[in-house]
Formats: C-alpha cells, sequence, structure tokens
C-alpha cells in the first residue's frame, strides 16, 4: 500500500507524540503540524478508514501495529538518510534534517535496505537518535538529560533531542556534539543554568539547553 506524503507526515508525528503521551489528541497534532484542527480530524478519518489508527472522536488517537510498523519505516528512512548526507557527503548536524524531510517519502524497501547495507548498518543518527533496522527494532539506550547530571560527573554526549538549526548551531558555537567528553561542575540556582568542562576551558549553558543534551555517564571518585 502506498501513502502520500502528508500521509507519512502524519503518521510520523503521531508516532514521536505517543513517546511523550500513549494518547494524542487532535488539538497537539495540529499544533506539531501547524495545521487546523478540522485538517487533523480529516485526516485521523482516512488513516482510521486504512487500518493504521486506533481512533476516538472527541477522546484522541493512537497508531495500530500497522501504523506504528510503517511510522517506524518512515523514521528509518529519515535517520538513514541523515546519516549519509552527514557521513558520506559532509553536510553539518544542522544541515541533515531538512533534506532528510523530503528524502525520507522515497518508499523503496530495497533501497534503503542498500543504503543501510552501505552504511555498515548504523545504530543511531547524527543527532544521536536510534535508527529502526529492517525489522523495525530500536536498540535500547541508558542516558540522562544533561540538566540531571550530578556535579563533578563526568559524561559523553550521545544524543541532541532538539533538533532545530538554531539548536544545534547554538551547540556547534559551544563545541557541543556527539562524543563530546564534557563535566558538570556547577549548578546555578537563580536559572538553573550549568557550568560545564569541556577539555581544557569552561562553559556555560541554559537550563533550556542542557534539556534537550543526553549523556552517559559515570560518576568520577571524589
Amino acid at each position: 500500500m502506498n501513502f502520500s506524503t502528508s500521509e507519512e507526515n502524519y503518521l510520523k508525528a503521531i508516532y514521536h507524540l505517543q513517546e511523550e503521551d500513549s494518547t494524542v489528541s487532535t488539538n497537539a497534532l495540529a499544533e506539531k503540524l501547524s495545521t487546523k484542527a478540522a485538517s487533523v480530524t480529516d485526516m485521523m478519518k482516512k488513516l482510521s478508514a486504512k487500518g493504521l489508527l486506533n481512533y476516538t472522536p472527541y477522546y484522541g488517537f493512537s497508531l495500530s501495529a500497522d501504523g506504528k510498523k510503517i511510522a517506524l519505516f518512515i523514521i528509518r528512512r529519515h535517520r538513514l538518510w541523515e546519516f549519509f548526507l552527514s557521513q558520506k557527503l559532509g553536510f553539518s548536524w544542522e544541515e541533515v534534517h531538512q533534506l532528510a524531510e523530503e528524502l525520507e517519502h522515497v518508499s523503496s524497501k530495497k533501497l534503503i535496505d542498500r543504503l543501510d547495507e552501505f552504511l555498515d548498518f548504523p545504530s543511531y543518527d547524527p543527532h544521536g537518535d536510534p535508527i529502526p533496522d529492517s525489522k523495525g527494532k530500536l536498540l535500547p539506550r541508558n542516558n540522562l538529560p544533561l540538566a540531571l547530571l550530578p556535579k563533578n560527573t563526568a559524561a559523553e554526549v550521545c544524543q541532541v533531542t532538539n533538533q532545530s538549526a538554531e539548536m544545534l548551531e547554538l551547540l556547534k558555537h559551544k563545541n557541543i556534539g556527539i562524543g563530546t567528553r564534557l563535566e558538570l561542575k556547577k549548578h546555578f540556582p537563580f536559572d538553573q543554568s550549568i557550568e560545564l568542562k569541556i577539555k581544557t576551558k569552561t562553559v556555560t549553558i541554559s537550563e533550556q539547553l542542557a534539556k534537550n543534551i543526553f549523556v552517559t555517564y559515570e560518576q568520577i571518585n571524589q
């Protein structure tokens, strides 16, 4: 079964919203896609008729098993293209998301599986998000928001959840990327900003920025 670009965008958006709440509201989806609630309702009826949604008017909706499978395949395509653009064509991590938004709608499974093999089956995209394998499985990751990292703890950046070009540009300016080793030195109670040590330099970042950075870490012996 083939799906329109619009249908695929809806399925992917619902999947991401369900990561926060098992049931998605019309208003939440309309806000995420920057569209009208009436347009969302019309699309929900179409996707429900195709067996891709569990939909109850005035209550909310969630992906069916088939809907989730398709959403994961779309996400797989998107993240593999991001990896390809970053690692093989040299695009920066703030550039790849928008380009992958277009490429993700090339739906050939054979092409995507060949791309995966060509890239040597990467597990994570350039922003640290897990890439679903050919069966739709995601590798679990034990990570922590940087904002919750204990003081005097060394860590390594493994994921960035807000992938807007503006935020990624800010992280690049502060020399923070996937794999960056850092140590949290101080919390500032006034605005919850934090001071980090990166190599021999100290950097202060806002609470908002820290909440979108995830790390893996080991406790330093005091």
